[in-house]
């Protein structure tokens, strides 16, 4: 293949997918955009880029199309529009869902004679592009290889799997994770400000704390991955579910809700009366499958 770069479409012009059209316009890609609220595509037409009238004009004009909108519903009504121009095309959706939407959006795409990537986002729009953003990728490998390049503009581009659902559940796992630790940092400073000592002040004594806490991580998969909960146990169960009783009491006394880490302590009660108490806190996870 030459030198000239690969033309794609993008549907959707939300700040994740004008972050996307301006990186590919900016590594040399012609694009032809799409939104709904026309008016959202003029600084990119002014960068370069072609504004389709309709979403089966955009689908049209490329065989490669990436889509980022809302959520699920408004993926189907947008390509639903275009229907008629899929066929032949590679459908990227990098919209946040859900695997179980990935896969039935799958289905439905190849129904119509296009192929399918599914993807997952792991950046700010204001990180595409640049260090430290990447991208998950899952569904039909031969067209992810075909358009590694153009994905490669986003940020690292990583294929999880030919499942289609795998980068939705790749993002939303390691989201929950982001979650889990946002409601531990808001619950410390919640304690610290009733204090009336500023979370400014408490900030680096956290930050450290948890970056020496990372270590967890591994070693959680590594019982995980054996089944084995009681390996290398530094700070059992049982000692950690009787003292875990402070933190609802020190809420209480500071004025501050217990409800960010409440979910917790009965899990932690339920694994110990099931006998678990010497191992360690990870083997909490058994009790989360329904």
């Amino acid at each position: 293949m030459s030198e000239e770069r690969t033309p794609v479409t993008v549907l959707g012009l939300g700040a994740m997918g004008s972050a996307l059209a301006g990186a590919l316009l900016t590594a040399g890609h012609p694009v032809t955009v799409w939104n709904r609220s026309a008016g959202k595509a003029a600084p990119l037409v002014e960068r370069g880029a072609v504004a389709a009238e309709t979403a089966s004009a955009a689908i049209a004009a490329n065989e490669l199309v990436i889509v980022c909108l809302l959520e699920d519903r408004s993926v189907r009504d947008v390509l639903g529009a275009g229907a008629d121009a899929l066929a032949g095309k590679v459908v990227v959706n990098l919209t946040n869902g859900t695997p179980r939407q990935a896969r039935e959006l799958d289905e439905w795409v190849s129904a119509r004679g296009a192929s399918f990537l599914d993807g997952g986002i792991m950046a700010i729009p204001p990180m595409i592009g640049q260090a430290g953003a990447f991208v998950f990728y899952s569904g039909h490998r031969p067209s992810f290889d075909a358009h590694r390049a153009v994905f490669d503009v986003f940020g690292e581009s990583r294929y999880v799997g030919d499942d289609p659902g795998f980068a939705a559940l790749h993002d939303l796992a390691l989201l929950s994770g982001m979650y889990g630790q946002m409601a531990g940092v808001l619950q410390a400073f919640a304690l610290i400000r009733s204090a009336g000592i500023a979370a400014g002040e408490f900030a680096p004594l956290l930050q450290g704390w948890l970056t020496a806490m990372g270590g967890y991580v591994e070693r959680a998969a590594a019982q995980i991955d054996s089944g084995d909960y009681g390996q290398d146990v530094v700070s059992n169960l049982a000692m950690q579910e009787a003292a875990f009783g402070n933190f609802p009491a020190v809420a209480q006394d500071q004025g501050v809700s217990f409800e960010l880490l409440a979910p917790l302590q009965p899990l932690l009660k339920r694994r110990v009366e099931d006998g678990h108490g010497a191992e360690d806190v990870t083997g909490v996870i058994e009790l989360l499958k329904k």
